[in-house]
C-alpha cells in the first residue's frame, strides 16, 4: 500500500482547515485505479489555496491562457507527484453557482487535480466520463456527495 503526504498551504484566508483536503486525498487513493498509478512504497502532492489572480498569473504563464481559472496541476517527478493550485474564490463562486457548501466544490477540485496529476485529463468525452466516474468514486470514500449536474 501506497502512502501519500499530502502538503496544503492556504496562500491566503481559506474556510477549511488542511485536514479535511489531506483527508479527501487520502481516501481518494483507496479507488483501486488511483492507487494503481501511485509510485511506491510513497509520494507527495502539494495544495495551494490561493486567489484569482495567482490562478490567472499562473495560467497565463503554464498554459499561455490569459484568464483565470479554478485549479491548475504541475506535474512533479518521481515520488513527487506534483502540485495542485486552486482559487479559493472560486470555490466559494462554484459552490453558491451549484448548491452545495464550499468544502465539497474544495474536495471534487482537489480530487480533479490529482487525477490529472496522475495521468488521467477529459479532453474526449470518453476521457470525460472516466474522469468523472473516477471523481464521484473517489469523492464517496469520503461521503461527499455533489450536487446535480455539477459534473
Amino acid at each position: 500500500m501506497t502512502v501519500l503526504e499530502v502538503e496544503v498551504v492556504k496562500a491566503r484566508q481559506a474556510g477549511p482547515r488542511a485536514t479535511f483536503v489531506r483527508r479527501v486525498l487520502l481516501r481518494a487513493t483507496e479507488v483501486p485505479e488511483v492507487a494503481a498509478r501511485l509510485p511506491e512504497p510513497s509520494s507527495s502532492v502539494a495544495v495551494r489555496l490561493t486567489s484569482d489572480e495567482e490562478l490567472a498569473r499562473l495560467n497565463r504563464t503554464f498554459a499561455g491562457e490569459d484568464r483565470a481559472t479554478d485549479v491548475l496541476s504541475f506535474a512533479g517527478e518521481g515520488t513527487h507527484l506534483g502540485d495542485v493550485a486552486i482559487s479559493w474564490p472560486a470555490v466559494v463562486r462554484q459552490a453558491e453557482e451549484y448548491g452545495h457548501d464550499a468544502e465539497t466544490e474544495l474536495a471534487l477540485l482537489a480530487v480533479h487535480g490529482l487525477l490529472h496529476l496522475l495521468g488521467w485529463d477529459h479532453a474526449s468525452a470518453n476521457e470525460r466520463r472516466e474522469m468523472t466516474r473516477l471523481t464521484v468514486a473517489a469523492l464517496e470514500r469520503s461521503r461527499i456527495r455533489l450536487a446535480p449536474r455539477r459534473l
